[in-house]
């Protein structure tokens, strides 16, 4: 105000206006000495943001700030821009147009979901690249303290400029703590799980979910100011992914994440960015309260909607009608004006579609689909498990879980046979098994569209569903016409688990199916194995996608598999810890439910006998008695399968004989073919009355 003339100037005093001018610059300044006593920091700062990688851009207009203790929930649906939007923060991409904003000593660090690892490393030479800039400053000191050591030139200005050179450099490096950064590294990779006799093995002989922790190491090793995670739990185990939450919430400064894991960002996130339509929508609050006022947003949004095609709808009519009427031009002329002058309202295709799963009917399986005795697996030395028994009944959903490179993956290679072991592994009779495995979306054909993909591998009838069945995926319209290469992480999984419903399966094995996939996709593909009449095998570090799915656990860990009977949240309460990184510590004194199966012996049920009672108080004898019953009526079962397949595989032979015209009125075969059936029939009833008598044992 201070252009206004002295005069008016004292009018406006006086004013209703000036007084709430003063009002408001009172506020204001009250808001930012708060927010200085706060000491709230702005990390980033984004304005008019615009992406377009083609004719329809990722998002428009968008604007928003990153400040210090956000915990800020990235979502949307798979191809929203997720993962672009945080390439962006970081620098590693460049937007359309827009401004991002980021202090000069703001410091980030970005976690990729794809990461290109060396082999030519250990571990802790790994983790020391987190200091590259403090062992650059180590080696600027000792040059400068050498230079000190070899001149002469005391009382020279170039020498005495070197002396208050080396002192700034060296008082900064001590303040820095940098002199401990070794025990620093040890401590962090102590704290993700590795053993210190780890740190001098090299990065090459761990899986995909360890190097992902030494990752991890690196990044909060060097304790950046915004921390950027794109989909950091898809390659870690429970146990680790309970150890970052605790991490974010108790130590982190602002974190920014991507993860389609339900329980995670709900416990980490304090704040929701929602891409939709195009735009960046902000909600001061945590996921699951995001979920409620999105839902309330989207019925006020729909209703909107509504109105609006009805006022389209009123107007063109109005327009139509009265067109060519003189007395109506001017009216008309207004519509057409207002017409135009609408914008449409957008909502988000993922709310008026969903990805429908249903797997197909198919045979029944035997009793047991899967059963292991003394099951064993090394690679030369290193032995990953031994001493495996268990037994899969059908219609089971069972959860795989344990820490990564426990053998998780390998039983599972076990069972579909792709791998040697020792020990004896039965595949139950008419087993057919559908494979989901932990790298199915990568392995696809990039240089093939949607389309294609499907139809390569599919057969008969089901050629000329595949437009239906690519909708149903989200994938009707243009989208089948798109190339691989171009789909984001979880529209790869969506395509790959098209492929392993082409074909009807008992019992499905899969290996970290949630990985990519999004919030809706993960609950549509739970829904859908509760609904699946065969067997479930679950390999899943998702807490939440397991909850009410699974009704046993096995843990692999130590060398052994664990059986616990009951939900993912049973097993958890059941270890009776606080953290699940007290997981290896609690198997030595696990109780409750837990059942340990170090031997043959401790894995036979005993028949009339409480499980409360103690092991030891059954004798010798009955245990020896015991294992006849059942050794003798796993024989019956056995072969009376090897029985059914004999005459199963005699029935298609002669089917292929009576097609042929010139056996048509050939007696002996029909006669043949009669018999076989009858005592196949009979063979049947016997093995349901044989599987029986063994559930009974068992």
């Amino acid at each position: 105000m201070m252009f206004m003339g002295t005069k008016v100037r004292k009018k406006c005093e006086n004013s209703i206006i000036w007084k709430l001018i003063n009002i408001n610059l009172f506020c204001i300044s009250v808001d930012l000495c708060y927010l200085c006593m706060l000491k709230i920091r702005l990390m980033i700062s984004v304005e008019g943001l615009c992406v377009e990688f083609s004719a329809k851009p990722l998002f428009t207009n968008a604007s928003f700030v990153v400040n210090d203790r956000d915990r800020i929930a990235l979502v949307g649906k798979n191809g929203a821009g997720k993962s672009t939007l945080l390439k962006i923060l970081c620098g590693m991409q460049h937007p359309t147009s827009g401004v991002v904003s980021i202090p000069n000593d703001t410091t980030i660090g970005y976690l990729p979901q794809v990461m290109n690892l060396q082999d030519d490393t250990t571990v802790r030479e790994e983790a020391q690249k987190a200091f590259a800039a403090v062992r650059a400053m180590k080696a600027r000191i000792d040059q400068m303290n050498q230079q000190l050591a070899e001149r002469t030139d005391y009382e020279s200005d170039d020498y005495l400029a070197l002396v208050e050179r080396f002192t700034q450099e060296h008082e900064r490096y001590l303040m820095m703590g940098a002199d401990n950064y070794e025990a620093e590294i040890e401590r962090t990779l102590v704290g993700l799980g590795f053993e210190r006799t780890d740190l001098e093995r090299p990065t090459s002989e761990f899986s995909g979910g360890w190097r992902m922790r030494i990752e991890l190491a690196k990044i909060l090793l060097q304790k950046p100011d915004v921390l950027l995670l794109d989909e950091p739990t898809n390659h870690l185990d429970i146990e680790s992914i309970q150890w970052l939450e605790q991490f974010l919430a108790q130590s982190a400064k602002a974190v920014v994440l991507v993860s389609h894991d339900r329980a995670f960002i709900n416990n980490v996130s304090n704040r929701t960015l929602e891409i939709s339509c195009g735009h960046i929508i902000d909600y001061k609050v945590k996921y699951d309260e995001y979920v409620v006022l999105r839902k309330e947003r989207r019925e006020q949004q729909q209703r909107a909607y509504e109105n609006q095609q009805k006022e389209i709808a009123d107007m063109r009519q109005f327009i139509e009608r009265f067109r060519y009427q003189a007395t109506k031009a001017v009216q008309v002329q207004q519509k057409i004006k207002q017409l135009e002058k609408i914008v449409p309202i957008e909502i988000d295709e993922v709310d008026n579609s969903a990805m429908h799963l249903k797997f197909p009917p198919c045979l029944r399986s035997g009793d047991y689909p899967v059963i292991c005795e003394d099951v064993r697996k090394a690679y030369g030395e290193h032995t990953v498990f031994s001493q495996v028994n268990m037994t899969i009944k059908r219609g089971e959903k069972v959860a795989f879980v344990g820490k990564n490179g426990e053998g998780k993956s390998t039983l599972v290679k076990c069972i579909m046979g792709e791998i040697p072991f020792e020990g004896n592994l039965k595949i139950g009779h008419n087993i057919q098994i559908g494979y989901f495995a932990q790298n199915q979306a990568q392995l696809l054909d990039e240089s093939l569209t949607v389309f294609q993909t499907i139809d390569n591998v599919a057969k008969g009838e089901i050629r000329l569903k595949i437009k239906n069945i690519l909708g149903a995926f989200m994938f009707g319209g243009e989208a089948s016409d798109k190339f691989v290469r171009v789909l984001s992480g979880g529209e790869r999984s969506r395509l790959a688990m098209i492929r392993l419903l082409l074909e009807p399966v008992n019992l499905l094995i899969l290996d970290e199916p949630t990985n990519h996939l999004d919030m809706a996709s993960k609950d549509v593909l739970k829904e859908a194995i509760k609904a699946f009449d065969g067997t479930a095998i679950i390999v899943s570090h998702d807490r939440e996608f397991l909850d009410g799915l699974v009704t046993k656990v096995y843990e692999f860990g130590g060398g052994r598999v664990r059986e616990h009977l009951g939900g993912i949240y049973d097993f958890l309460q059941t270890k009776q810890i606080s953290e699940l990184n007290e997981l290896g510590k609690a198997t030595k004194n696990s109780q409750g439910g837990n059942k340990i199966f170090p031997g043959r012996e401790q894995n036979i049920p005993k028949v009339g006998i409480s499980d409360e009672v103690p092991a030891k108080s059954v004798s010798y004898a009955e245990r020896k008695d015991q294992q006849k019953k059942l050794r003798k009526a796993e024989r019956a079962v056995e072969d009376s399968e090897r029985k059914i397949n004999d005459m199963e595989r005699r029935l298609k032979e002669l089917d292929e004989l009576l097609m042929d015209p010139a056996n048509a009125s050939d007696m002996e075969l029909v006669t043949e073919y009669t018999s076989i059936k009858r005592t196949l029939d009979e063979e049947v009833e016997r093995w349901e009355k044989l599987s029986e008598e063994l559930e009974q044992l068992t």
